[in-house]
């Protein structure tokens, strides 16, 4: 088979893969537990919709005919069969999504199958929720910011700018909680502001390279540390996290306005790291 024949026949495996999950996540939605649970996997059924119907169009364009569309897996009938089998799923098809985008040579399409890609990370990070809520933290670790970042192989730009902001969110999480435990403490209240001047600075890149903001999920990942020095230390390891992320970002060829981004975040992120450690010291 010539390339360009298995890459369309990949592409119409992608469109069979939406529609197969469309139908099993609504199945899901009537059996969740709670409203809560029903409206976030409702919401993730529009984004596989979404998928399904801009990778119809590609396969019509590639083409010249409209692909028909088939269920390639039955959707188990138990609610807890069912989000393993959708995690599952949706790691797996994070790692297709983006072995397609790099075999496709127009950009428009190919930023279409990277924006898909993070979805479904986002959407494997829910799932992985719904089944055991309590771990959250071993959920970060996998594939959620600057620990997600270091746990990749490789990486497109775009998944460094959702690394990137998914880690600023996160930061902005654990400060406010920081905050509302212990009070306005100043150091805690410069880095906060200095942060979102860095998603600003984040914002801009994705919009000049047109990638997909994720949704802010870091409210699964953090808790309130229960004494000041733990919450110094939550800072420490946050920088050291971020230094290390992007210090593998510039490793690669990037974009002179994205490494230009990345760099002063960087020295933002040494700067923090310092204040931290002194915070530390001091209640020694």
């Amino acid at each position: 088979m010539s390339t360009d024949r298995i890459l369309i026949n990949d592409i119409h495996k992608a469109i069979n893969g939406e529609y197969s999950a469309i139908l099993c996540y609504k199945q899901i939605a009537t059996q969740a537990p709670k409203e809560e649970i029903r409206k976030q996997i409702l919401e993730i059924r529009q984004d596989e919709q979404r998928h399904f119907e801009e990778f119809s169009t590609i396969y019509t364009n590639l083409t010249g005919r409209k692909s028909i569309p088939k269920i390639t897996e039955e959707c188990p009938k138990s609610f807890r069969t069912s989000l393993e089998s959708a995690f599952k799923d949706e790691q797996e098809t994070v790692d297709f999504y983006l072995d397609l985008a790099d075999r496709i040579q127009d950009k428009s399409i190919k930023k279409i199958f990277q924006r898909a890609a993070a979805d479904e990370q986002n959407h494997a990070v829910w799932f992985l929720f719904f089944l055991n809520p309590r771990s959250t933290q071993q959920t970060r670790q996998v594939n959620y910011g600057a620990k997600g970042a270091l746990n990749a192989g490789r990486l497109t730009l775009p998944q460094m700018l959702t690394f990137a902001i998914q880690d600023e969110y996160l930061a902005q999480a654990r400060y406010n909680a920081i905050l509302r435990n212990f009070g306005d403490i100043r150091t805690f209240v410069q880095i906060k502001e200095a942060e979102l001047r860095h998603i600003n600075a984040l914002l801009s890149l994705f919009e000049r390279y047109q990638v997909q903001i994720p949704k802010d999920t870091s409210q699964l990942y953090v808790t309130t540390p229960v004494t000041l020095k733990d919450a110094y230390a939550a800072g420490v390891q946050g920088e050291i996290d971020n230094i290390s992320m992007y210090n593998k970002f510039l490793t690669f060829d990037l974009p002179s306005d994205a490494r230009t981004v990345f760099t002063s975040l960087l020295n933002a992120s040494l700067n923090h790291l310092e204040a931290f450690r002194r915070g530390l010291e001091r209640l020694d």
